[in-house]
């Protein structure tokens, strides 16, 4: 063989591993699931986390939130869960009886500091919110949350609400 008949060979291989590598399929995007909830993490798609009015965006410009939508959201079955969890974890001891208030702000009356929307709920008992309220993240799993906030949800806000507000 000579020299013009090996270069010709090696340019043909070289030019056929590019197209193989051009046409290969590119991986799949990765995968998080948070109780139930499958969300596809790739370039440009928001991070698992809800925009709140206190942050400062930069450049005027806020990143996209995510909504996080609870997945036992009206099971009655997960709401009496929760309320057994809302027990067993002292959140009483501090939010009272029913969740109506004590130390900390009463949860039953549809005021919220933070926000009431599912992931906004779910982020003040995983994270902790300051002045009070710990979080809870560290030992309850995603789904314990979950059916905490479900209880809180299912709360019926009394006929006489006080008139003091947060803000």
């Amino acid at each position: 063989m000579d020299l013009r008949t090996v270069a010709t060979a090696a340019s043909g291989v070289v030019i056929v591993a590019v197209l193989v590598a051009g046409c290969r399929q590119r991986e799949a995007p990765a995968t998080v699931t948070v109780t139930g909830q499958t969300e596809l993490i790739r370039s440009g798609a928001a991070p698992p986390a809800v925009r709140h009015d206190e942050h400062v965006p930069a450049g005027s410009l806020f990143p996209p939130g995510a909504v996080m939508m609870n997945p036992y959201g009206g099971d009655a079955k997960s709401a009496k869960q929760g309320e057994a969890l809302f027990s067993s974890m002292n959140c009483d001891g501090c939010h009272g009886g029913g969740a109506t208030g004590w130390v900390g702000p009463s949860l039953a009356d549809g005021r919220w500091r933070y926000g009431g929307a599912d992931g906004e709920i779910f982020e003040s008992i995983y994270y902790g919110r300051p002045h009070g309220m710990p979080a809870y993240g560290g030992i309850a799993n995603t789904e314990a949350v979950w059916k905490l906030v479900t209880y809180v949800q299912s709360l019926q806000p009394p006929e006489n609400v006080p008139t003091e507000s947060w803000k």
